[in-house]
């Protein structure tokens, strides 16, 4: 009986008839069951909005980094090696700084979540495409998504600064990486103005 309902609840068939692959609800995840004393959070508490504008930030970095992965693994062509090793400096960047914003978060009692389906549906990266990408074709393509990043950080920063100066500080510190990473990256595709 558990077997049959864990395969039905595994895998649904779409209108193609092509197996999809469906999660279990999760379960779990409603916090401590201690007193009102012992659960109370002191200290200062994001906002709504505050917690909202960094997790957009938060989501477009673990994708960012997902991209980068895929972008690692399927790269081909001239200056492959070159790319692949900057590749990893952004996976390593994106992986940090979405450490930190996420940390950020829950030191000011937010909930920072970094699920593969709320990453997939909300965030501002482009999909990534599949198979094997041209170093050129990839070069552009990190671009655009570093781009992204920073235009979320900089799309949320005044609100952000207006109300926790030290999320902020994080935000700048993102854009000065990931604005360096841009310019790196494109440099590989760029010809000299004449």
């Amino acid at each position: 009986m558990a077997t049959t309902t864990a395969k039905k609840t595994a895998s649904t068939k779409t209108a193609a008839g092509t197996s999809k692959n469906k999660r279990r609800t999760a379960r779990g995840g409603v916090g401590a069951e201690l007193t009102s004393e012992q659960n109370a959070e002191h200290g200062f508490t994001a906002s709504e909005a505050l917690s909202e504008n960094l997790q957009k930030v938060l989501v477009d970095l673990i994708e960012l980094s997902l991209q980068g992965k895929q972008a690692h693994w399927n790269v081909v062509g001239r200056n492959f090696r070159d790319t692949h090793l900057q590749l990893d400096e952004i996976i390593e960047a994106a992986r940090d700084f979405a450490d930190t914003v996420a940390e950020r978060m829950r030191s000011l009692h937010a909930l920072p979540d970094g699920r593969s389906d709320v990453v997939a549906e909300t965030t501002t990266l482009p999909e990534f495409p599949q198979g094997e990408i041209a170093t050129t074709e990839v070069v552009d393509l990190m671009t655009e998504r570093l781009d992204a990043v920073a235009m979320t950080c900089r799309d949320v920063h005044d609100d952000v600064d207006e109300e926790d100066p030290t999320s902020a500080d994080i935000l700048h510190a993102i854009l000065e990486r990931v604005e360096q990473l841009s310019w790196m990256v494109s440099a590989e595709n760029r010809t000299p103005k004449r």
